[in-house]
């Protein structure tokens, strides 16, 4: 496992590498410079858009109480697991572990109901994510200079939605817990009898925040779909910052193409390569400068680093037993 980690880190660097070798990386750092104080109204946008995605979180806990202190609890908890979600090669889950075990250890918060809480919020984020590609998408197709674009757009979004469809297919109608039932009988799968309980309970309580906690529900799904607006606008005021304004418009359609390449190429630590690639490609397309694109793409990355350099902080100094322990589980798991 570790070795197909470091491929596709090698994998990611190399691509990287081809981008900056194709593009005016000096260009692209003196127009990065050009942000100044600017940058610290992007973390500003970064940490609202954080802070909502983490109220989403606990709304999808019914244990949990809507205050202020648990809104910081979950802040914390998501902080650390998305740090790992951006080094580790898992599909964006890297950290999910992690956030089960520091809810659990931390706060008291059960196993299960940490487990199916991530597990919603995980649904709904992808969801608001399939909205927001699928609007971006079509402003893609009703420009012109963009139209080449949107076929193969269409046809990743119409594969990602498949997906997320089935996954919540699985989660509704507890397809896990039927299929777990009936490989048990079998006598190779006999391990399961000692999990199948577990596993029951976790779907039973998705199914239970699905249909009896609608309000939560559909708060947490605007919620989550107001997060990746949020993204719009840190195109927008990056672009204008650097000196090289775009509409929201056109803002929309590069934040929706960053997204859908970094949930393709999610094998790839931190998307390494793969969001500056897609960046360049339609920051090209739309300003006429690749450039400009990698300017853009730097700037996130930067952003990118201060937060996972600040969740890997609170990693080792919030909770140091805690954390140590988290970490190891996670090591096992690898």
């Amino acid at each position: 496992m570790k070795k197909i980690k470091i491929l596709f880190l090698l994998a990611g660097i190399a691509l990287f590498g081809v981008v900056i070798s194709e593009t005016d990386l000096q260009g692209a750092i003196a127009l990065a410079r050009n942000m100044g104080v600017g940058f610290v109204l992007i973390l500003a946008l970064y940490f609202a858009a954080f802070l909502i995605d983490a109220l989403a979180w606990q709304l999808t806990s019914p244990s949990t109480p809507i205050t202020a202190v648990w809104l910081y609890r979950f802040y914390q908890v998501r902080l650390v697991g998305e740090a790992f979600n951006n080094i580790t090669p898992a599909a964006s889950i890297g950290g999910e572990p992690i956030k089960a075990i520091l809810l659990r250890r931390c706060y008291g918060v059960d196993y299960r109901e940490g487990i199916s809480s991530l597990i919603v919020s995980k649904t709904l984020i992808v969801v608001g994510l399939v909205i927001f590609l699928a609007i971006g998408f079509a402003m893609m197709s009703w420009s012109q200079k963009l139209a080449d674009y949107s076929a193969a757009a269409f046809t990743g979004l119409i594969v990602f939605s498949a997906g997320v469809a089935l996954f919540f297919i699985i989660q509704r109608f507890k397809l896990t817990s039927i299929v777990g039932l009936k490989l048990s009988a079998h006598p190779a799968f006999k391990a399961l009898n000692g999990i199948q309980h577990y596993i029951e309970d976790v779907d039973d309580r998705l199914v239970h925040f699905y249909t009896e906690r609608r309000a939560r529900f559909m708060a947490a799904f605007g919620l989550s779909f107001l997060n990746w607006l949020f993204g719009v606008a840190e195109i927008y005021y990056t672009m204008k910052f650097i000196g090289h304004p775009v509409t929201l418009w056109d803002a929309w359609i590069i934040e929706a193409v960053a997204q859908m390449v970094r949930s393709a190429l999610f094998f790839v630590p931190a998307a390494i390569g793969a969001q500056e690639g897609a960046m360049v490609l339609i920051g090209a397309a739309i300003t006429g400068s690749p450039t400009l694109g990698l300017a853009t793409a730097l700037i996130r990355r930067l952003r990118e680093i201060v937060w996972i350099a600040w969740g890997l902080l609170v990693f080792y100094v919030l909770k140091p037993a805690e954390a140590e322990e988290a970490l190891r589980s996670r090591a096992a798991a690898d």
